[in-house]
Protein backbone atom coordinates (compact mmCIF):
# COMPACT_ATOMS: atom_id res chain seq x y z
CA UNK A 1 0.00 0.00 0.00
CA UNK A 2 2.53 2.79 -1.07
CA UNK A 3 -0.08 5.81 -1.24
CA UNK A 4 0.84 8.24 1.48
CA UNK A 5 -3.06 7.90 2.68
CA UNK A 6 -4.81 4.81 3.16
CA UNK A 7 -8.37 4.58 1.58
CA UNK A 8 -10.83 3.72 3.76
CA UNK A 9 -14.43 2.58 2.95
CA UNK A 10 -16.71 3.28 5.90
CA UNK A 11 -19.40 0.93 5.70
CA UNK A 12 -23.03 2.08 7.66
CA UNK A 13 -26.83 1.69 7.63
CA UNK A 14 -27.72 -1.59 6.47
CA UNK A 15 -31.17 -3.91 6.85
CA UNK A 16 -31.47 -4.08 10.70
CA UNK A 17 -33.04 -3.22 13.27
CA UNK A 18 -30.10 -1.27 14.55
CA UNK A 19 -29.82 0.81 11.29
CA UNK A 20 -30.09 4.45 13.34
CA UNK A 21 -27.70 2.91 15.89
CA UNK A 22 -24.85 1.98 12.99
CA UNK A 23 -26.07 5.75 11.42
CA UNK A 24 -24.75 7.41 14.89
CA UNK A 25 -21.52 5.29 15.13
CA UNK A 26 -20.54 5.89 11.51
CA UNK A 27 -20.68 9.53 11.81
CA UNK A 28 -18.13 9.58 14.75
CA UNK A 29 -16.07 7.09 13.30
CA UNK A 30 -15.80 9.38 10.13
CA UNK A 31 -15.39 12.73 12.18
CA UNK A 32 -12.57 10.92 14.33
CA UNK A 33 -10.61 9.11 11.52
CA UNK A 34 -7.26 11.24 10.48
CA UNK A 35 -7.70 13.12 7.42
CA UNK A 36 -3.93 12.89 7.82
CA UNK A 37 -3.99 9.83 7.40
CA UNK A 38 -6.99 8.09 5.58
CA UNK A 39 -8.72 9.49 2.75
CA UNK A 40 -12.76 8.40 3.69
CA UNK A 41 -14.82 6.56 1.19
CA UNK A 42 -18.42 6.60 2.67
CA UNK A 43 -21.00 4.01 1.36
CA UNK A 44 -24.19 4.23 3.22
CA UNK A 45 -26.76 1.03 2.45
CA UNK A 46 -30.65 1.78 3.16
CA UNK A 47 -32.98 -0.32 5.21
CA UNK A 48 -34.18 -2.19 1.90
CA UNK A 49 -30.90 -2.90 0.59
CA UNK A 50 -29.41 -0.10 -1.78
CA UNK A 51 -26.03 0.80 -1.80
CA UNK A 52 -24.61 4.93 -1.71
CA UNK A 53 -21.81 6.05 -2.57
CA UNK A 54 -20.43 9.03 -0.72
CA UNK A 55 -23.49 9.73 1.19
CA UNK A 56 -22.79 10.94 4.82
CA UNK A 57 -24.94 9.36 7.44
CA UNK A 58 -26.54 12.39 8.53
CA UNK A 59 -27.62 12.44 4.95
CA UNK A 60 -29.18 9.17 4.94
CA UNK A 61 -30.88 9.31 7.91
CA UNK A 62 -32.78 12.57 6.50
CA UNK A 63 -33.72 10.99 2.86
CA UNK A 64 -35.87 7.97 5.04
CA UNK A 65 -35.56 4.68 4.06
CA UNK A 66 -37.74 4.90 1.08
CA UNK A 67 -34.89 5.37 -1.09
CA UNK A 68 -35.64 3.61 -4.58
CA UNK A 69 -32.16 4.27 -6.22
CA UNK A 70 -29.32 6.74 -6.60
CA UNK A 71 -27.22 8.75 -9.19
CA UNK A 72 -23.98 10.42 -9.01
CA UNK A 73 -24.87 14.18 -9.82
CA UNK A 74 -21.48 15.88 -8.53
CA UNK A 75 -18.17 15.62 -6.58
CA UNK A 76 -16.74 17.86 -4.12
CA UNK A 77 -13.85 19.88 -3.70
CA UNK A 78 -11.81 16.56 -2.40
CA UNK A 79 -13.04 14.53 -5.34
CA UNK A 80 -15.92 12.24 -3.19
CA UNK A 81 -18.55 11.13 -5.13
CA UNK A 82 -22.10 13.13 -4.08
CA UNK A 83 -25.32 10.92 -4.27
CA UNK A 84 -28.51 12.80 -5.37
CA UNK A 85 -31.87 10.43 -4.38
CA UNK A 86 -34.15 9.36 -7.11
CA UNK A 87 -36.86 7.71 -7.76
CA UNK A 88 -35.92 5.70 -10.36
CA UNK A 89 -36.92 1.13 -9.71
CA UNK A 90 -34.74 -0.23 -12.22
CA UNK A 91 -31.08 0.62 -11.24
CA UNK A 92 -30.82 -2.48 -9.14
CA UNK A 93 -26.64 -2.80 -8.99
CA UNK A 94 -24.81 -2.24 -5.47
CA UNK A 95 -23.13 0.55 -6.65
CA UNK A 96 -24.56 2.46 -9.62
CA UNK A 97 -22.52 2.45 -12.62
CA UNK A 98 -21.27 6.23 -12.54
CA UNK A 99 -20.23 5.60 -9.49
CA UNK A 100 -18.01 2.54 -9.46
CA UNK A 101 -16.48 3.98 -12.90
CA UNK A 102 -15.40 7.02 -10.87
CA UNK A 103 -14.60 5.04 -7.57
CA UNK A 104 -12.12 3.18 -9.86
CA UNK A 105 -11.05 6.13 -11.68
CA UNK A 106 -9.52 7.64 -8.09
CA UNK A 107 -8.34 4.12 -6.87
CA UNK A 108 -9.07 1.33 -5.00
CA UNK A 109 -10.27 1.19 -1.42
CA UNK A 110 -7.37 -0.41 0.74
CA UNK A 111 -9.70 -1.90 3.32
CA UNK A 112 -13.03 -1.66 4.62
CA UNK A 113 -14.52 -0.44 7.75
CA UNK A 114 -17.72 -1.77 8.75
CA UNK A 115 -19.99 0.41 10.92
CA UNK A 116 -23.48 -1.86 10.50
CA UNK A 117 -24.69 -3.13 13.48
CA UNK A 118 -26.82 -6.30 13.83
CA UNK A 119 -28.33 -8.68 10.82
CA UNK A 120 -26.99 -8.58 7.72
CA UNK A 121 -23.61 -6.56 8.34
CA UNK A 122 -22.11 -7.94 12.05
CA UNK A 123 -23.53 -11.27 11.87
CA UNK A 124 -21.04 -12.58 9.26
CA UNK A 125 -22.94 -11.96 5.63
CA UNK A 126 -20.87 -8.65 4.81
CA UNK A 127 -17.64 -10.20 6.03
CA UNK A 128 -18.60 -13.44 3.58
CA UNK A 129 -18.88 -10.63 0.59
CA UNK A 130 -15.65 -9.19 1.88
CA UNK A 131 -13.91 -12.13 1.92
CA UNK A 132 -15.15 -13.35 -1.23
CA UNK A 133 -13.90 -10.29 -2.68
CA UNK A 134 -10.54 -10.62 -1.15
CA UNK A 135 -10.98 -7.02 0.22
CA UNK A 136 -9.04 -6.26 3.52
CA UNK A 137 -11.79 -5.22 6.41
CA UNK A 138 -11.73 -4.01 9.93
CA UNK A 139 -12.97 -6.76 13.00
CA UNK A 140 -14.16 -10.08 13.25
CA UNK A 141 -14.42 -12.74 10.39
CA UNK A 142 -16.71 -14.83 9.19
CA UNK A 143 -17.41 -17.65 11.58
CA UNK A 144 -16.82 -15.26 14.57
CA UNK A 145 -19.22 -12.78 13.29
CA UNK A 146 -21.94 -15.65 13.05
CA UNK A 147 -21.09 -16.95 16.68
CA UNK A 148 -21.46 -13.52 18.36
CA UNK A 149 -24.19 -12.75 16.43
CA UNK A 150 -26.40 -16.05 17.56
CA UNK A 151 -26.90 -16.28 21.06
CA UNK A 152 -27.80 -19.54 21.23
CA UNK A 153 -24.67 -21.09 19.58
CA UNK A 154 -22.59 -18.26 21.50
CA UNK A 155 -23.82 -19.84 25.04
CA UNK A 156 -23.19 -23.46 23.64
CA UNK A 157 -19.88 -22.44 22.69
CA UNK A 158 -19.23 -20.94 25.84
CA UNK A 159 -21.12 -23.88 27.51
CA UNK A 160 -18.36 -25.98 25.95
CA UNK A 161 -15.36 -23.57 26.82
CA UNK A 162 -17.00 -24.21 30.79
CA UNK A 163 -18.31 -19.84 30.85
CA UNK A 164 -20.55 -19.83 33.08
CA UNK A 165 -24.09 -18.77 31.78
CA UNK A 166 -27.29 -18.28 33.16
CA UNK A 167 -30.15 -20.82 32.78
CA UNK A 168 -31.97 -20.44 29.17
CA UNK A 169 -34.44 -21.76 26.77
CA UNK A 170 -34.17 -21.27 23.27
CA UNK A 171 -37.81 -21.96 20.94
CA UNK A 172 -38.13 -21.23 17.08
CA UNK A 173 -40.87 -18.65 16.00
CA UNK A 174 -42.79 -21.97 14.71
CA UNK A 175 -42.74 -23.91 17.76
CA UNK A 176 -44.07 -20.77 19.72
CA UNK A 177 -47.59 -20.35 16.97
CA UNK A 178 -47.56 -23.97 17.14
CA UNK A 179 -47.74 -24.33 20.91
CA UNK A 180 -47.92 -21.52 22.62
CA UNK A 181 -48.75 -23.08 25.95
CA UNK A 182 -46.52 -25.54 26.11
CA UNK A 183 -43.49 -23.23 26.15
CA UNK A 184 -45.05 -20.87 28.33
CA UNK A 185 -45.21 -24.21 30.69
CA UNK A 186 -41.61 -25.03 30.17
CA UNK A 187 -40.56 -21.39 31.09
CA UNK A 188 -42.78 -21.12 33.82
CA UNK A 189 -41.46 -24.62 35.30
CA UNK A 190 -37.35 -24.25 34.22
CA UNK A 191 -36.72 -20.44 34.69
CA UNK A 192 -39.63 -18.83 36.47
CA UNK A 193 -40.05 -15.44 36.43
CA UNK A 194 -38.59 -12.75 35.95
CA UNK A 195 -37.48 -13.60 32.77
CA UNK A 196 -35.61 -11.86 29.68
CA UNK A 197 -36.73 -12.21 26.23
CA UNK A 198 -34.82 -11.27 23.06
CA UNK A 199 -34.41 -12.23 19.89
CA UNK A 200 -31.51 -14.80 19.08
CA UNK A 201 -30.09 -12.40 16.25
CA UNK A 202 -29.91 -8.64 17.20
CA UNK A 203 -28.37 -6.30 19.57
CA UNK A 204 -28.66 -2.85 20.79
CA UNK A 205 -31.29 -4.24 23.21
CA UNK A 206 -33.74 -3.96 20.03
CA UNK A 207 -36.98 -6.37 20.55
CA UNK A 208 -35.64 -7.21 24.44
CA UNK A 209 -38.44 -7.47 27.68
CA UNK A 210 -38.12 -8.49 30.67
CA UNK A 211 -41.62 -10.39 32.14
CA UNK A 212 -42.59 -10.96 35.76
CA UNK A 213 -45.72 -12.35 34.65
CA UNK A 214 -47.83 -14.84 32.40
CA UNK A 215 -48.80 -11.78 30.66
CA UNK A 216 -45.79 -9.99 29.68
CA UNK A 217 -43.69 -13.53 29.01
CA UNK A 218 -46.55 -14.07 26.35
CA UNK A 219 -45.79 -10.17 25.04
CA UNK A 220 -42.26 -10.53 25.12
CA UNK A 221 -42.19 -13.15 22.98
CA UNK A 222 -44.26 -11.54 20.47
CA UNK A 223 -42.33 -9.05 20.04
CA UNK A 224 -38.72 -11.14 20.06
CA UNK A 225 -40.64 -13.21 17.05
CA UNK A 226 -41.08 -10.32 15.08
CA UNK A 227 -37.55 -9.23 14.91
CA UNK A 228 -35.80 -12.83 14.31
CA UNK A 229 -37.34 -16.78 14.09
CA UNK A 230 -35.31 -17.68 17.01
CA UNK A 231 -35.94 -16.45 20.49
CA UNK A 232 -33.83 -16.61 23.53
CA UNK A 233 -35.61 -17.14 27.24
CA UNK A 234 -32.95 -16.47 30.24
CA UNK A 235 -33.63 -16.70 33.61
CA UNK A 236 -33.55 -13.16 35.67
CA UNK A 237 -31.50 -12.64 38.43
CA UNK A 238 -30.59 -9.94 40.63
CA UNK A 239 -27.61 -8.31 39.63
CA UNK A 240 -24.87 -5.55 38.35
CA UNK A 241 -24.19 -5.62 34.91
CA UNK A 242 -20.53 -4.71 33.56
CA UNK A 243 -18.92 -4.88 30.35
CA UNK A 244 -15.17 -4.80 29.39
CA UNK A 245 -13.56 -4.59 25.55
CA UNK A 246 -11.07 -6.79 23.80
CA UNK A 247 -8.69 -5.35 21.35
CA UNK A 248 -6.57 -7.69 18.73
CA UNK A 249 -5.93 -10.89 16.61
CA UNK A 250 -3.93 -13.89 18.23
CA UNK A 251 -2.72 -12.05 21.19
CA UNK A 252 -5.79 -10.32 22.54
CA UNK A 253 -5.53 -7.39 25.47
CA UNK A 254 -8.47 -6.05 27.67
CA UNK A 255 -9.81 -3.37 29.09
CA UNK A 256 -10.70 -2.20 32.47
CA UNK A 257 -13.99 -3.67 33.36
CA UNK A 258 -16.97 -0.92 33.69
CA UNK A 259 -20.34 -0.40 35.10
CA UNK A 260 -23.56 0.11 33.65
CA UNK A 261 -26.57 1.68 36.15
CA UNK A 262 -29.13 1.80 34.14
CA UNK A 263 -31.95 4.09 34.02
CA UNK A 264 -34.63 1.77 33.49
CA UNK A 265 -35.24 -1.54 35.43
CA UNK A 266 -32.84 -3.11 32.94
CA UNK A 267 -30.16 -1.34 29.98
CA UNK A 268 -32.55 -1.55 27.42
CA UNK A 269 -32.93 0.29 24.22
CA UNK A 270 -34.32 3.71 25.51
CA UNK A 271 -31.69 3.93 28.26
CA UNK A 272 -29.02 2.98 26.01
CA UNK A 273 -30.14 5.54 23.72
CA UNK A 274 -32.99 7.52 24.30
CA UNK A 275 -33.25 9.29 28.05
CA UNK A 276 -29.03 9.98 29.12
CA UNK A 277 -29.86 9.03 32.42
CA UNK A 278 -28.19 5.71 32.84
CA UNK A 279 -24.44 6.20 34.30
CA UNK A 280 -21.27 4.33 33.66
CA UNK A 281 -18.69 3.46 36.55
CA UNK A 282 -15.25 3.48 35.08
CA UNK A 283 -13.97 1.42 36.47
CA UNK A 284 -15.90 -0.71 37.94
CA UNK A 285 -16.28 0.02 41.90
CA UNK A 286 -15.37 -3.91 42.55
CA UNK A 287 -12.60 -5.82 44.06
CA UNK A 288 -9.59 -6.72 42.35
CA UNK A 289 -9.83 -10.22 42.16
CA UNK A 290 -13.50 -9.87 40.52
CA UNK A 291 -11.99 -7.38 38.22
CA UNK A 292 -9.53 -10.10 36.94
CA UNK A 293 -11.85 -12.82 37.02
CA UNK A 294 -13.75 -10.95 34.66
CA UNK A 295 -11.25 -9.86 32.06
CA UNK A 296 -9.83 -13.60 32.30
CA UNK A 297 -13.56 -14.73 31.40
CA UNK A 298 -13.30 -12.21 28.59
CA UNK A 299 -10.39 -13.24 26.84
CA UNK A 300 -11.49 -16.46 27.11
CA UNK A 301 -14.52 -15.84 25.56
CA UNK A 302 -12.66 -14.01 22.44
CA UNK A 303 -10.93 -16.72 21.98
CA UNK A 304 -13.55 -19.23 22.10
CA UNK A 305 -15.87 -17.74 19.31
CA UNK A 306 -12.17 -17.48 16.75
CA UNK A 307 -12.85 -13.15 17.32
CA UNK A 308 -10.43 -11.01 15.72
CA UNK A 309 -10.17 -6.73 16.02
CA UNK A 310 -12.55 -6.24 18.57
CA UNK A 311 -15.20 -7.01 20.72
CA UNK A 312 -17.21 -5.83 23.78
CA UNK A 313 -17.81 -9.16 26.59
CA UNK A 314 -20.92 -8.36 28.53
CA UNK A 315 -21.48 -9.62 32.27
CA UNK A 316 -23.27 -9.75 35.03
CA UNK A 317 -22.51 -10.59 38.64
CA UNK A 318 -24.91 -11.55 41.20
CA UNK A 319 -25.55 -9.14 43.79
CA UNK A 320 -25.90 -12.02 46.51
CA UNK A 321 -23.39 -14.37 45.91
CA UNK A 322 -21.41 -12.18 43.62
CA UNK A 323 -20.97 -15.46 41.38
CA UNK A 324 -20.07 -13.66 37.74
CA UNK A 325 -21.67 -14.39 34.27
CA UNK A 326 -20.94 -14.03 30.72
CA UNK A 327 -24.22 -12.46 29.19
CA UNK A 328 -23.15 -12.37 25.65
CA UNK A 329 -20.13 -10.78 22.68
CA UNK A 330 -20.85 -8.02 20.48
CA UNK A 331 -18.50 -8.30 17.71
CA UNK A 332 -18.84 -5.07 16.54
CA UNK A 333 -19.96 -3.07 19.12
CA UNK A 334 -21.66 0.83 18.89
CA UNK A 335 -18.52 3.47 18.23
CA UNK A 336 -21.04 6.64 19.21
CA UNK A 337 -19.78 9.29 21.76
CA UNK A 338 -21.73 7.51 24.63
CA UNK A 339 -20.45 3.91 23.46
CA UNK A 340 -19.00 1.61 26.43
CA UNK A 341 -16.06 0.18 24.31
CA UNK A 342 -14.27 3.68 23.35
CA UNK A 343 -15.06 4.36 26.74
CA UNK A 344 -13.68 1.84 27.84
CA UNK A 345 -10.02 1.69 25.99
CA UNK A 346 -9.67 5.62 26.64
CA UNK A 347 -10.09 4.58 30.46
CA UNK A 348 -7.38 1.98 29.59
CA UNK A 349 -4.74 4.32 27.58
CA UNK A 350 -6.04 4.45 24.29
CA UNK A 351 -8.06 7.44 23.07
CA UNK A 352 -10.56 7.10 20.43
CA UNK A 353 -8.39 8.16 16.96
CA UNK A 354 -5.86 5.83 18.11
CA UNK A 355 -8.51 2.88 18.89
CA UNK A 356 -9.71 3.83 15.13
CA UNK A 357 -5.45 3.66 13.77
CA UNK A 358 -5.31 0.11 16.08
CA UNK A 359 -8.35 -1.41 14.38
CA UNK A 360 -7.46 -0.64 10.77
CA UNK A 361 -3.85 -1.94 11.40
CA UNK A 362 -5.24 -5.62 12.73
CA UNK A 363 -7.49 -5.90 9.82
CA UNK A 364 -4.71 -5.10 7.30
CA UNK A 365 -2.57 -8.05 9.67
CA UNK A 366 -5.17 -10.09 9.34
CA UNK A 367 -5.79 -9.64 5.72
CA UNK A 368 -1.96 -9.92 5.20
CA UNK A 369 -1.95 -13.14 8.01
CA UNK A 370 -4.85 -14.93 5.38
CA UNK A 371 -2.93 -14.27 2.42
CA UNK A 372 -0.38 -17.35 3.48
CA UNK A 373 -3.32 -19.58 2.62
CA UNK A 374 -2.90 -21.90 -0.11
CA UNK A 375 -6.27 -21.41 -2.68
CA UNK A 376 -4.17 -23.89 -5.03
CA UNK A 377 -3.40 -27.70 -4.80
Amino acid sequence: MSRKKLRVGVVFGGRSGEHEVSLASAEAVIANLSPDKYEIVPIGITKNGQWLLGTEPATLLAAGQHVEAVQISETDPQGTSLVTITGDPTLKRLIPLQAGKQLNENGEIDIIFPVLHGTYGEDGTMQGLLEMANIPYVGNGILGASLGMDKEKMKMVFDAAGLPNVRYLVYRRNQWERDPDAIIEAIEQQLGYPTFVKPVNLGSSVGINKAHDRAELVHAINVAAEFDRKIIIEQGINCREFECAVLGNDEPIVSVVGEIVASNEFYDYNAKYIDNQSRVDIPAHISPALSEQIRRYAIQAFQALDLNGLSRIDFFIDKDTEQVYINEVNTLPGFTKISMYPKLWAASGIPYDELLDRLIELGIERYEDRQRNRTTF
